[in-house]
């Protein structure tokens, strides 16, 4: 009998990949400097945020658990796909209908093994989203220890020679590094909040997508299940001869085609809230609605008045606040545990030039291997 170990021998795109492109292999798979053991995992937990700035640490360390994760999970998925093969191999000298399933089971969970491998891909664009935030808030680290440096100086020149023209100076400095921190303070808190809404995002449509087609393989599999005759016998009798290999075929290519359909739009589970839940996030989505339209308006209103020179009535070459566009960070990779949250050689403010322009927000588009 032709035994297979895929569900499909050549792969062509399902609908869900269509219409959301997979993600490019995962960082964890490639470039392992201390393998798949604990000592690793225990590495980079513990080294995590010891080497970088202080506002960064928390998060860089929450950066390399995931990574401990993501490995976790690369290897239930390959362990998976050889418990799935086992099975089959015991399943080949039973009687004719516990082989044929055994063997229809072992294309079942082999499959459940390669869509948490897929899911590894996805997870990583998460992980990659949140290391993002760590990256910009090393970034800010400086201006805050200018800011304080500069501050300890005036305070202790004002104790010790509170007549010093160095005062002044000094002062002059504070002034400008107020300025630069001010920048960067706001834009670690605009990009915070965007990516940590981003990364989630991917990290729930994964998994749901994940869960959804692991349940329709449990149904399917519960189907193939109804196929073994388990009617107790008397010794000496003879089971009657198994019929089901059409059956368990149809059923395997059932599966296969439901796996192939789905989109996020089928998803059979849906979350619902409650009226209360409901109505308070609703409050919230037009509290956070109605500030933004106000701050457009206010902002509005102070370009009227600090153009003094020129035309105030010609409105049609500005651009709300919500078409503004920020970067988008370049976090493609990520070198393996030899890149233990090195600072970064810029701040937020020498990069702030080199953020306007670019994309800013969610981003919907294909990531491209």
């Amino acid at each position: 009998m032709h035994r297979t170990y895929s569900m499909r021998a050549t792969r062509a795109p399902t609908a869900s990949q269509i219409q959301n492109p997979p993600p490019p292999p995962s960082s964890t798979k490639s470039g392992r400097l201390f393998g798949k053991g604990g000592l690793g995992h225990a590495l980079r937990r513990n080294t995590a945020g010891a080497f970088g700035p202080d506002l960064a640490k928390k998060l860089s360390q929450l950066v390399k658990m995931e990574k401990n994760v993501m490995r976790s999970l690369e290897l239930v998925a390959k362990e998976r796909m050889e418990v799935a093969q086992q099975l089959s191999l015991w399943g080949e000298a039973c009687d004719e209908d516990v082989s044929d399933v055994t063997d229809k089971l072992g294309v079942l969970l082999y499959e459940i093994g390669e869509l948490e491998d897929q899911y590894v891909d996805r997870y990583d664009q998460y992980r990659v989203t949140m290391k993002s935030i760590r990256n910009i808030e090393a970034s800010v680290q400086p201006s805050r220890d200018r800011k304080q440096k500069i501050t300890d100086q005036i305070a202790q020149l004002k104790y010790k020679e509170p007549n010093s023209p160095k005062i002044v100076v000094l002062e002059q400095e504070l002034v400008r590094a107020e300025a630069e921190s001010l920048v960067a303070e706001a834009q670690l808190s605009n990009i915070t909040r965007e990516k940590v809404k981003a990364a989630y995002a991917y990290q729930f449509d994964a998994l749901r997508e994940h869960c959804e087609k692991v349940a329709i393989i449990a149904g399917y599999g519960k189907h193939l299940l109804e196929l073994i005759d388990d009617t107790p016998v008397t010794p000496g009798e003879t089971r009657p001869a198994y019929d089901g290999y059409e059956a368990s075929k149809a059923i395997i290519q059932d599966c296969e085609d439901a796996l192939t359909n789905w989109v996020t739009q089928n998803a059979a589970v849906s979350s619902k809230l409650s009226t209360r839940a409901r109505t308070l996030s609703q409050r919230r989505r037009n509290n956070i609605r109605a500030r933004a339209e106000g701050g457009q308006h206010q902002q509005g209103h102070g370009h009227d008045l600090s153009a003094q020179d020129a035309p105030l009535n010609d409105r049609d070459s500005w651009a709300p606040a919500s078409q503004h566009e920020y970067a988008e960070d370049d976090e493609v990779g990520e070198a393996d545990e030899d890149d233990l949250d090195a600072p970064p050689s810029h701040t937020a403010v020498d990069t702030e030039a080199s953020l306007n322009g670019e994309h800013r927000g969610r981003n919907h588009d294909p990531v491209v291997a």
